[in-house]
C-alpha cells in the first residue's frame, strides 16, 4: 500500500507525501485523544461534582483573585481567545468557571454555581509556575532541554534534573513518579522500593507465596508483574489483617533525599490492611490504591472513546483511488503546502500574527483560482 502512495518526484526539494501528513496528524490526534478524550468538550463538568480526573485549565486573562481551574468545555466556550495555562489533568476537581473567584463573570454553560468549591486543591501550576524552581513552562530563560514529569501525589510538574537523582531512568522503565518532597512526607513508600537485583521473599508459616515488591528503576525483565502473587498477597492481607508494610520495614530500607520512579503495577503491591487503609485516609492518599486514578488509565479511556482516526479515514480514501487519482492528490497537497508556506512567510517577515480571517482569505483565494482554471475559456488545438 505505502509503495503505491509514495511521494512524487521533485527537483531536490523535500516533498511531504500524503502518507507523511496522515502519520504526523495521527500522532498529534492520538496525543490529543489521550489528554482530552475522556473529558467533555461540550458540557461544563460542574454538575458531575468533584470529577475523579479531568483535563483542566487556568485563565490568566480573567486573572481570578485566587487560584482557579476551568474544565475543557468552559475553556473552549467561556475563555476562548484568553491566555490559558494548560494543567494537563488533575484529580477530584470541580470546575470553578464563573464562581466568586471570577469577579462577577458568569459561566456561559452552567451559571448557577456555588461561590467556591471547598474540596478543590490548588498548587502553583494554576498560576503558570512549576517545579521546585517555580518557573513557567516553557521557560524562555531556560536553555537546558529537559523532560517535565508529573508527581502522582502532589500533581506538580518537575524538571527531570530537579528530582534529586543523578540521572533519569529510561521512560520505558517506569510508569509513575513521586517527587522528593512527597517521598519525604510519605517516607513509608520507600519500603516498597527495594534496591535489589534478586527477588526477595517474605515467608511466614501461613504464607508460602513469594512477594516481589519491585524496584525503583527496574529492567524490562523485572517489569513483569505476577498478578497471581499480587492477588494472593492482597487477599491474605485482607483476611488475616497482617501488614505487608510492617514486614517490609523489618528489612533494610534505603531512604533517599530524591524522588522515586515506580514501575507499572506498583500500586497493586501497597498493603491494604486496616491500619494502612486508615493511614491512607489520614494522609489523603486513598487514590493510591485506586487503579482507575492513574493517568495511564485516564488516557486509555480517552483513546477507547474515540472513533476511527483521520489517519485511518485518509488511508481508506487513498486506497479507494487508482494510481492516477493518488498522484493528483499528492500533487495537489504539495501545491497547497508550497502556496501556504509562501503566504505565511509574509507574516513572519513582518512580525504579524496570523488570524483566523487571514487563513480564511488564503483558502478563499485558492478556491477562486481553482474556479478560474476550471471555468476558463475552452482551449482549441489546431492541427
Amino acid at each position: 500500500m505505502e509503495e503505491s502512495l509514495a511521494p512524487v518526484e521533485n527537483s531536490g526539494e523535500d516533498v511531504l507525501s500524503m502518507i507523511d501528513v496522515l502519520k504526523e496528524e495521527n500522532e498529534l490526534e492520538e496525543e490529543a485523544n489521550a489528554v482530552l478524550g475522556d473529558s467533555d468538550d461540550q458540557n461544563c463538568t460542574y454538575p458531575m461534582g468533584y470529577v475523579s480526573r479531568q483535563a483542566l485549565y487556568a485563565c490568566a486573562t480573567c486573572d481570578p483573585e485566587t487560584s482557579a481551574g476551568v474544565c475543557l468545555a468552559c475553556c473552549l466556550e467561556c475563555h476562548e481567545g484568553h491566555e490559558l495555562f494548560e494543567l494537563y489533568t488533575k484529580r477530584n476537581f470541580r470546575c470553578d468557571c464563573g464562581n466568586s473567584k471570577f469577579g462577577g463573570k458568569k459561566c456561559k454553560l452552567y451559571p448557577g454555581k456555588d461561590a467556591t468549591n471547598a474540596k478543590n486543591h490548588y498548587n502553583q501550576n494554576f498560576k503558570g509556575l512549576y517545579c521546585t524552581c517555580h518557573r513557567p513552562y516553557p521557560d524562555p530563560e531556560d536553555e537546558v532541554e529537559d523532560e517535565m514529569i508529573q508527581c502522582v501525589i502532589c500533581e506538580d510538574w518537575y524538571h527531570g534534573r530537579h528530582l534529586g537523582t543523578d540521572s533519569l531512568p529510561s521512560c520505558e522503565s517506569y510508569s509513575e513518579v513521586v517527587c522528593a518532597d512527597c517521598m519525604k512526607k510519605n517516607d513509608f513508600l520507600w519500603a516498597y522500593s527495594v534496591q535489589s537485583q534478586e527477588t526477595k521473599s517474605l515467608v511466614k508459616e501461613e504464607i508460602k507465596s513469594e512477594v516481589d515488591v519491585g524496584e525503583n528503576c527496574p529492567s524490562q525483565e523485572q517489569n513483569k508483574v505476577d498478578d497471581k502473587t499480587d492477588q494472593a498477597s492482597v487477599q491474605k492481607t485482607e483476611n488475616d489483617e497482617s501488614c505487608l508494610l510492617v514486614d517490609l520495614q523489618k528489612r533494610e530500607v534505603n531512604v533517599k533525599e530524591s524522588g522515586a520512579f515506580w514501575k507499572d503495577g506498583w500500586r497493586k503491591k501497597l498493603c491494604r490492611c486496616a491500619n494502612c487503609m486508615a493511614m491512607y485516609k489520614e494522609r489523603s492518599l486513598e487514590f493510591l490504591i485506586d487503579e482507575s486514578d492513574t493517568v495511564h488509565n485516564y488516557e486509555q479511556r480517552g483513546r477507547d472513546k474515540t472513533a476511527s482516526s483521520q489517519y485511518e479515514k485518509g488511508m481508506q480514501a487513498l486506497s479507494s483511488m487508482n494510481r492516477v487519482q493518488q498522484v493528483e492528490v499528492l500533487h495537489g497537497f504539495n501545491d497547497l503546502k508550497s502556496e501556504l508556506t509562501d503566504y505565511l512567510k509574509k507574516f513572519a517577515e513582518n512580525g504579524k500574527v496570523v488570524k483566523e480571517e487571514d487563513i480564511r482569505e488564503f483558502f478563499s483565494g485558492m478556491e477562486a483560482r481553482k474556479r478560474q482554471r476550471t471555468t476558463g475559456p475552452m482551449q482549441f488545438m489546431c492541427k
